[in-house]
C-alpha cells in the first residue's frame, strides 16, 4: 500500500511538471507574438483630409513621396478613396522619420492618371502638401514636410 501511495504521488508530480511546461510554452509563444507585433508598428501616422470637392465622380488618389519618387510615378505609399459628401480622409500608417511630400489627384474619370487639355493644362483637380500650388507642376521643395516622432494631420486643397 505504501508503494501505491508513492506511485500516486509520482504521477501527480509528473502532471504538475507537464502543466508547468505547457504554461511556460504558451507564455513564451505569447511573448514572441507581442514582441513581433510591436516591431511591425514602426513610424508615425499621416492623416490627409480633403474637402469641398465639387464632384463625387471617380476617386481621389493620394500618394506619399520621397524626393526620389516625387512627380515620377507611384509614391512609396499610395491610396485610392471614394468621395463621400464632398470629402475624403486617407491615412498612411507606419511612416518612418524622414522628409516627404504628398500629391493628390481627383481622378474624375477613373483612368488612374492625370488628364490634360490640348494646351497642356490639367483637366482634373490636383494638390500637394503645404497647399503649395503655383503656376507649373508642384515642386518637392515647396511641398515637403518632416515626419519626426509625432503623428501628423493635414488638409490639402484641390
Amino acid at each position: 500500500m505504501n508503494f501505491s501511495k508513492k506511485n500516486h504521488e509520482h504521477k501527480n508530480n509528473n502532471r504538475c511538471n507537464v502543466s508547468k511546461t505547457i504554461i511556460l510554452i504558451i507564455a513564451f509563444i505569447l511573448s514572441i507574438t507581442f514582441a513581433n507585433a510591436q516591431e511591425t508598428e514602426k513610424g508615425q501616422t499621416i492623416t490627409v483630409n480633403i474637402d469641398k470637392l465639387q464632384s463625387e465622380a471617380g476617386h481621389i488618389i493620394v500618394a506619399l513621396h520621397t524626393e526620389a519618387t516625387f512627380m515620377k510615378g507611384d509614391g512609396i505609399k499610395n491610396a485610392k478613396s471614394k468621395i463621400v459628401d464632398g470629402k475624403v480622409t486617407v491615412t498612411f500608417e507606419n511612416v518612418e522619420a524622414g522628409e516627404y511630400a504628398i500629391l493628390v489627384l481627383h481622378d474624375a474619370n477613373d483612368n488612374n492618371q492625370m488628364d490634360f487639355e490640348p494646351n497642356g493644362m490639367p483637366k482634373e483637380s490636383f494638390g500637394a502638401s503645404n497647399n503649395s500650388m503655383s503656376f507649373g507642376p508642384p515642386q518637392f521643395s515647396s511641398a515637403k514636410f518632416d515626419v519626426t516622432n509625432e503623428n501628423l494631420e493635414m488638409k490639402i486643397i484641390l
